[in-house]
């Protein structure tokens, strides 16, 4: 049995249903300010499922080479290693305000310091991909094919880059998110997604602040949920939102399962804005043809389970079809995963986002210049990394088309 908490408070317990299935049940006299979702208010009947965990405890839940690991190093200990055998092992750090520990323990997140400048400066030597695994592995409780590893900044508590502000000294949880993969798989990878990212903060987009290692080995991203007393804002992807298991997560429409999903729990006066930064984040995506635009790569942010819901800063964006060229969207638009025409987006954002003609035209053009500015900057990359030509020159081949088809009327 799993004890989960909210916030730091002890919410409710989790347990194996049935012969594939889980139940959670929350404790006696929780408040409904400690629900562990927006989808699962505090109630007295528990919440089960007849396979696997419900959502929001699945949400953060390593995939791929990350999950495969894991499952080798604690199969023998476990016996099995199924989903739940996996979150007792990443629960105590977990990306978000939800933590899990057994049923007796008490709430403890420790994660070992590590130099962020060694890993961006490759210091160390010898494998940083298999050093930062083996170490950082079981304190990586987020979800993502490519393996990611969370780690605690030992300078962090100096100063964080995105707020000036110094971080609580009595924090001991991860304070950035470092990306890795294997260069044989997706080469340039980090080069990729930095790239994207930069586009993105030129539309204006929030966006978590970034960096690449000297090698291009490494994307490393400061946490968005971290506040700097050592708290944790709220995060739900839109899986967790439609109430679909991660292997669901290219099932659905960016009309219904994103921007309507989204309405109906951005509870937020802002929802006008934001709703706005959704359309412009999808039609990013379909500029730059990243066919990884899935439900699990939106989501909202809040500070209080029942008060306001933000859209999340942009995570995990990539020109896909640099290294699979036939690849298209991951859900539907207009009943079809094809690129999108520009005419089709403008349709998009004006039914869906509200955006006047007017509006969502400028919307399309400012992408479209973000594309251009970055297509300079990766040029003069390429001349610099020679490593890089190959994706580079591949990712601004698919840059062009997708700004050709989906951007410009």
């Amino acid at each position: 049995m799993i004890k989960v908490w909210a916030d730091t408070a002890e919410a409710g317990l989790l347990d194996r249903h049935g012969e594939r299935g889980s139940t959670f049940a929350y404790l006696p006299a929780t408040p409904p300010a400690h629900a562990v979702s927006v989808t699962m208010p505090v109630r007295l009947p528990s919440w089960s499922v007849t396979f696997g965990l419900p959502p929001i405890f699945e949400m953060n839940l390593p995939e791929g080479f990350l999950r495969e690991r894991l499952r080798l190093a604690f199969a023998k200990a476990t016996g099995t290693f199924d989903e739940f055998d996996l979150l007792s092992v990443v629960g105590r750090s977990q990306l978000g305000r939800i933590r899990y520990t057994g049923e007796q323990g008490q709430l403890h997140e420790e994660v070992p310091f590590q130099s962020v400048d060694e890993i961006l400066e490759h210091r160390r030597g010898g494998d940083l991909f298999r050093y930062l695994l083996e170490k950082f592995a079981s304190f990586s409780g987020i979800s993502g094919v490519q393996p990611k590893v969370m780690v605690r900044d030992e300078n962090a508590f100096a100063e964080m880059q995105h707020t000036g502000l110094r971080l609580s000294q009595s924090y001991k949880g991860a304070t950035h998110i470092v990306k890795l993969w294997e260069p044989n798989e997706y080469p340039q990878l980090g080069a990729n997604e930095f790239f994207c990212l930069t586009v993105a903060r030129r539309c204006g987009l929030n966006v978590p602040p970034f960096r690449l290692a000297e090698d291009g080995m490494a994307l490393v991203i400061d946490r968005f949920d971290l506040r700097m007393d050592g708290t944790y804002r709220g995060f739900e992807d839109f899986c967790v939102l439609n109430a679909r298991r991660t292997e669901e997560k290219y099932r659905g429409s960016y009309e219904t399962s994103v921007m309507k999903r989204f309405g109906q729990f951005a509870n937020s006066t802002h929802v006008n804005e934001d709703m706005e930064r959704l359309f412009t984040l999808i039609a990013l995506s379909c500029a730059l043809r990243n066919g990884d635009a899935h439900l699990k790569n939106f989501g909202i942010v809040y500070d209080e389970v029942q008060g306001e819901a933000r859209l999340a800063p942009v995570y995990d964006l990539v020109t896909t079809s640099a290294y699979l060229a036939k690849d298209s969207l991951a859900l539907t638009l207009n009943g079809s995963t094809k690129w999108p025409t520009a005419k089709e987006l403008k349709k998009l954002g004006e039914t869906r986002a509200g955006g006047t003609p007017a509006k969502i035209r400028q919307i399309l053009e400012s992408i479209d210049e973000a594309v251009q500015e970055t297509t300079k900057e990766v040029r003069s990359y390429i001349k610099e990394h020679s490593e890089f030509a190959e994706t580079g020159q591949r990712m601004l081949n698919q840059w062009e088309s997708g700004s050709v088809l989906s951007l410009r009327v």
